[in-house]
């Protein structure tokens, strides 16, 4: 099997900066599952490097450095391909679950379809570390999120909290007029103001972005865009130009802000390619590898 972390990747992987922004954006063809989980395994299974370096303390004893929980909420896929696809990882997100380092926020399985036992607007409280959204309001969607958040930070106080919000654009698709690109990206910086930092991802294909002739178009495009300015750090994952070819599953480009520094210190923007094996393993390589 591949390595669980790409060694050309590992510097973007670790815990991002304090209030910073992580956009990863991916297309039909090239989604960013395979990213997000590798940032479960970089965020959960070992304490991050970056505290260490931010603080100056290189030599620090590991005991010392804080840990990391994360509220994870995802739009389009549940519990179960997440945790199957941490398992690949050897990521436990039942145990992590009941450690309280982990939280799941359900917001696909009764979103747009209320449950006939729980009347809408109301939380469904499954398991203990995991909520299903029922209502798709942007009001009620802060609330939930921000409550999540300060739970979780009250039963780990000491642990820094990342959000991660998986496709977060499909409230723009799903919804309407009812909710804008603004008040989305609002609602998002009122709840970022509540973690250590963010990671978002997004889809970017070519439709929604380039020719904006509807309103959905057009809201998402903005949305994209307007984050895009907004982050620290941006992972596009793309097909190749000229198709599809048996050894490289698609390029990934990597766009960090001026202000941003890896865990070495890089900040250059640089275009890589990336294979997903059969077994779950990626590897990522420069062209002409």
């Amino acid at each position: 099997m591949a390595s669980r972390i790409p060694p050309l990747l590992d510097t973007y992987l670790h815990l991002p900066p304090e209030t910073s922004l992580v956009l990863l954006s991916g297309v039909l063809g090239s989604s960013t599952n395979w990213l997000v989980l590798r940032y479960l395994y970089c965020l959960l299974s070992t304490p991050s490097n970056s505290i260490a370096r931010e603080e100056n303390k290189e030599d620090a004893d590991s005991s010392s450095i804080e840990h990391t929980s994360i509220v994870f909420v995802s739009f389009l896929r549940d519990y179960t391909f997440w945790k199957e696809g941490a398992g690949k990882l050897g990521l436990d997100l039942d145990a992590l679950t009941r450690k309280g380092k982990f939280f799941f926020v359900d917001g696909l399985s009764s979103l747009y379809c209320a449950s006939p036992i729980r009347s809408q607007g109301h939380p469904q409280d499954d398991v203990t570390g995991r909520k299903a959204l029922s209502a798709a309001s942007l009001q009620y969607l802060r609330k939930e999120l921000e409550d999540i958040v300060a739970q979780v930070q009250r039963s780990a106080s000491k642990q820094r909290t990342v959000l991660i919000a998986d496709q977060l654009d499909l409230l723009l698709a799903a919804s309407g007029d009812d909710i804008s690109s603004r008040a989305l990206r609002d609602t998002l910086l009122s709840i970022r103001e509540k973690v250590h930092s963010s990671i978002i991802t997004l889809s970017a294909d070519e439709p929604l972005m380039s020719l904006q002739t509807t309103s959905l178009e057009k809201e998402h495009a903005a949305f994209a865009i307007t984050l895009a300015h907004d982050a620290n750090l941006v992972i596009s994952l793309r097909m190749l130009d000229t198709g599809t070819a048996r050894d490289v599953s698609g390029v990934i480009r990597v766009t960090p802000s001026s202000g941003y520094n890896g865990i070495d210190g890089s900040t250059e923007e640089r275009e890589l390619l990336y294979l997903v094996a059969s077994d779950g393993g990626v590897k990522v390589f420069e062209r002409g590898q």
